[in-house]
C-alpha cells in the first residue's frame, strides 16, 4: 500500500507541473501581448485566473469560499493570506476577481516558463537586500495608480516546520497599506498544506476552504501603527485557522462588515 502511495505522489507531482505549463503554452501569444505595457495587465490577470482554475480542477481540488465582504471592483486593497503551499498562488487568483499583483520572492522567477511571466508581472523582492525592499514601494505605487490591488504573503515564506500553524508576519505589507491608505483584506486558506505541501510525498485531491475576511481600515493610520495592524491581521487569520480546524465549516453564516482598528 505504501508503495502504491509513493507511485501516486510521484505521478501526481509530475502532473502538477504539466498542468502548470499546458495553459501557458496554449495562451502564450496572448499572454505576451498582455504584458507589453502595464495597461494590458487586466487582460493578463483574466488569463492568469483561467490558468489557476484549470490547475486546481486538473489536480482534483475544489474550493469553497466564505465571505464577510465583497471586494469593490473600483477599489484598491492590500490582500494578505497565510502561506503553506505553491497552490496558494492559484487559489488566490481563483477566489479574488479584482486585478492584483503579487509581491513575491525573486527565486520563483527561476521556474521555467512560469518564471518568465512571473518576473514581468509581479513585484519581486530580495528579502536580503534593503535596496530591493525599498524598490517595492515605488513599484507598488505605480500599480496602485492604475487601480490595481497588491497581494503579499506576510510570513515571508513557507516555514520548514509544517507543524507551525502560522508564522510571524513581516512589516512590509502593513507599511505599504499605511503609506497608500488602502484597506487590508485578510484571507485564510484552511487546507492548502494538507492538499499540496512542499513535502514531496504528501497531499491528495479534495476541498480547499477559504475565508475572505472584512477589511481592516488603514485610513488615518501612520507608520507607528504598523505593528498593531500586523498583529491584528495575524490574529484574524490565526483564529480562523483554529476555527477551520475545530469547528464545522457550515456553522457560520456569511456576514458583511467593516473592521475599524
Amino acid at each position: 500500500m505504501k508503495g502504491i502511495k509513493i507511485i501516486f505522489w510521484i505521478l501526481w507531482r509530475l502532473w502538477f507541473y504539466i498542468v502548470m505549463a499546458l495553459p501557458i503554452l496554449i495562451m502564450f501569444p496572448f499572454l505576451i501581448l498582455s504584458i507589453v505595457s502595464y495597461k494590458g495587465y487586466p487582460y493578463f490577470f483574466r488569463m492568469a485566473r483561467v490558468w489557476a482554475k484549470f490547475i486546481l480542477f486538473a489536480m482534483g481540488f475544489y474550493y469553497k469560499v466564505r465571505k464577510e465582504y465583497n471586494l469593490h471592483p473600483k477599489k484598491s486593497y492590500m490582500i494578505v493570506a497565510n502561506h503553506t503551499s505553491m497552490t496558494d498562488i492559484m487559489l488566490m487568483l481563483a477566489v479574488v476577481k479584482n486585478p492584483f499583483v503579487f509581491v513575491g520572492k525573486q527565486e520563483l522567477a527561476k521556474i521555467p516558463l512560469f518564471g518568465f511571466f512571473y518576473k514581468r508581472t509581479c513585484i519581486l523582492v530580495d528579502r536580503n537586500c534593503s535596496k530591493s525592499k525599498n524598490d517595492v514601494f515605488k513599484k507598488a505605487q505605480k500599480r496602485l495608480s492604475l487601480g490595481l490591488s497588491v497581494c503579499i504573503f506576510p510570513e515571508g515564506g513557507v516555514p520548514d516546520d509544517e507543524s507551525i500553524i502560522l508564522d510571524t508576519f513581516k512589516d512590509g505589507a502593513f507599511r505599504l497599506a499605511i503609506e497608500h491608505q488602502i484597506p487590508i483584506v485578510p484571507i485564510t486558506f484552511a487546507d492548502n498544506k494538507k492538499r499540496f505541501s512542499y513535502t514531496f510525498f504528501s497531499g491528495s485531491p479534495g476541498i480547499m476552504r477559504v475565508k475572505i475576511h472584512a477589511p481592516i481600515i488603514t485610513q488615518g493610520k501612520t507608520i507607528l501603527d504598523r505593528k498593531e495592524l500586523r498583529e491584528t491581521t495575524r490574529k484574524v487569520i490565526y483564529n480562523q485557522l483554529l476555527d477551520f480546524n475545530f469547528k464545522n465549516d457550515n456553522s457560520h453564516p456569511n456576514t458583511s462588515q467593516e473592521i475599524q482598528v
